[in-house]
């Protein structure tokens, strides 16, 4: 029998980390026969599957990801959902999500702010040791602290830009000390900058830190080899008693689709990632599979580089979105039926959607994105320099899978049909990143949101940070992300992510098709990937958004 589980969106997100941040909804079984089963089950009918059965010590698995990255240090890593399922193995996160969307201590002990939100005060676990057996303690927090996450270099520098300090208080507590109040701070050591590292070892390795990772987690490092695999081994030192249950993983990249999907079909991988929504749905015709999905706040779309001709006029910006047939959009990534058209960074069952917002997005209307189209080519000032009447050229990127490339020409013909002319260009999904973060594109199809505090989204999206891929920035962003980070009052963050989400409609910097499904496909001798407890036994977030604590994995045979 197949095991299916029914995709599920992300809870409402809290506004502290006493009372958590953000969160994401770990699946619900169910389970069936082909493609009925998917349609059913997106429709919400529950069907045991089974408990998970007793743990199993020993075994290895292979899982393969949706692609490579780029370094394991993290300062250094490009951390997308296939590199964060690899830190999960190596690194133990200081904080993390529970299952019902709030931020607890995991690797950490507690963490606590000051009345004001300047200052966060963090204690650590007695007795945790890194891999090397250097000891997890508030001076090896200061160094990779000071020494790599603010280096003018680090990856991560961006996100901890408004901290100041990290100061040492006693040998397991340090403190944070923030330039201004921000209710979302604990987010952040959810990601990349609370992933602590040996600082012994990264010295040691120097520039060759990235390449040999040594955390607290709950295996160790044993070798990569680029584009091919990246073996880990148990730690028989972990800090949490009677984890893990694997004695090794071998993660292999596997950026094609089909490959990846054919790969677990033989047995080749035991443990299949994908965020595209045709794979997780053939995927539930497999035999002898599990499907853990999960659909949040992330979703599908085009982004456009508002610093360059012709995507800094709006109203290029809009024509493209009053062009788009979301429906289309949707049938194509094989979501018809699955998922709905989004409208906004905020599903429809989180505490930040907006019924405004639904009404307000620039939905399908094709009089509409030509009057804009024709506005702008036939304006004098037009900013891309051409003549009068000149049709506006563009190339829009995409990375080469087949069900992407049907994507890229929908979507060049929908902008076609304005007069524009189109370049389609493939791009290996690395190097389509970097190009985003450099802004050294036009046009492309993207991820667009995430199930994080709203502070944080908005922060990163629209702000100096490099993580702002459309340059766009707005002031009324800016006053809205000061209420955002200042307060932990449900109603008024609600109406400042309303507030931010008006300009995002009126100004096009990226649209949006659906919510991105995501899967995790086992075999079903590999169990508990939804499973997973934070040490005082609160239910974690499951494999949401194809993310796993692998510690937590075993199997059956």
């Amino acid at each position: 029998m197949q095991a299916h589980r029914r995709p599920t969106r992300g809870p409402w997100k809290r506004a502290f980390a006493s009372a958590g941040l953000a969160g994401l909804l770990l699946g619900i079984a169910a389970c069936g026969g082909g493609n009925d089963d998917g349609d059913d089950a997106q429709a919400g009918a529950v069907v045991d599957v089974g408990e998970a059965g007793d743990p199993v010590y020993g075994g290895e698995i292979t899982v393969g990801l949706e692609a490579e990255t780029n370094s394991w240090l993290p300062s250094e890593g490009t951390f997308n959902q296939p590199g964060t399922n690899v830190a999960y193995a190596i690194y133990d996160p200081l904080m993390h999500r529970t299952e019902d969307g709030s931020i607890e201590p995991y690797l950490a002990e507690s963490m606590e702010p000051n009345a004001e939100l300047t200052e966060w005060t963090l204690t650590l676990r007695e007795g945790v040791q890194f891999h090397d057996g250097t000891p997890l303690d508030a001076d090896a927090l200061k160094t990779i602290f000071d020494t790599y996450l603010k280096a003018p270099d680090s990856r991560v520098a961006a996100d901890l830009d408004e901290v100041t300090a990290l100061d040492v208080v006693d040998p397991l507590t340090v403190v944070y000390r923030l330039t201004e109040p921000n209710a979302a701070f604990p987010d952040t050591l959810v990601t990349a900058a609370g992933w602590p590292f040996s600082p012994t070892a990264a010295a040691a390795a120097g520039p060759d830190a990235g390449s040999n990772p040594v955390g607290t987690g709950p295996f160790t490092f044993v070798e990569w080899q680029r584009d091919s695999r990246l073996v880990v081994e148990k730690n028989e030192n972990y800090w949490q008693e009677g984890l893990p249950y694997l004695d090794r993983i071998t993660f292999r990249p596997i950026p094609d689709e089909d490959t990846r999907l054919s790969s677990l079909q033989s047995g080749d991988i035991d443990v299949m990632q994908s965020l595209r929504q045709s794979t997780v749905v053939r995927a539930r015709d497999l035999d002898g599979v599990s499907n853990y999905e999960h659909l949040g706040s992330n979703s599908g779309g085009m982004t456009m580089n508002t610093s360059k001709p012709p995507f800094d006029d709006v109203r290029v910006r809009q024509a493209m979105a009053y062009s788009m047939d979301q429906e289309s959009l949707i049938e194509v990534l094989g979501g018809a039926g699955v998922t709905e058209p989004q409208t906004q960074f905020f599903s429809a069952d989180s505490p930040y959607y907006s019924e405004a917002l639904e009404e307000s997005y620039p939905t399908y209307d094709v009089d509409k994105a030509q009057e804009l189209y024709d506005s702008y080519v036939n304006d004098p000032e037009r900013s891309d320099g051409k003549a009068v009447g000149a049709p506006i050229s563009f190339t829009f990127q995409c990375p080469p899978d087949p069900s992407l490339n049907e994507l890229s020409q929908l979507y060049q013909a929908f902008f076609s049909a304005l007069g524009a002319q189109v370049t389609l260009q493939q791009t290996e999904q690395a190097a389509w990143i970097q190009d985003m973060l450099a802004r050294d594109y036009e046009a492309g199809c993207t991820r667009v949101g995430a199930d994080r505090d709203p502070y944080t989204v908005f922060s990163q999206a629209f702000t100096e940070g490099p993580l702002n891929m459309t340059a766009f920035q707005d002031p009324e962003i800016d006053e809205q992300l000061a209420v955002l980070k200042t307060t932990t009052d449900l109603e008024a963050r609600k109406a400042a992510v309303e507030a931010i989400g008006e300009v995002l409609n009126e100004n096009v910097p990226n649209t949006f098709s659906a919510g991105t499904l995501t899967v995790m496909a086992t075999r079903d001798a590999v169990k508990n990937l939804d499973g997973w407890v934070f040490p005082d036994g609160t239910q974690g977030n499951g494999a949401a958004t194809a993310q796993v604590m692998w510690g937590h994995v075993w199997v059956t045979d």
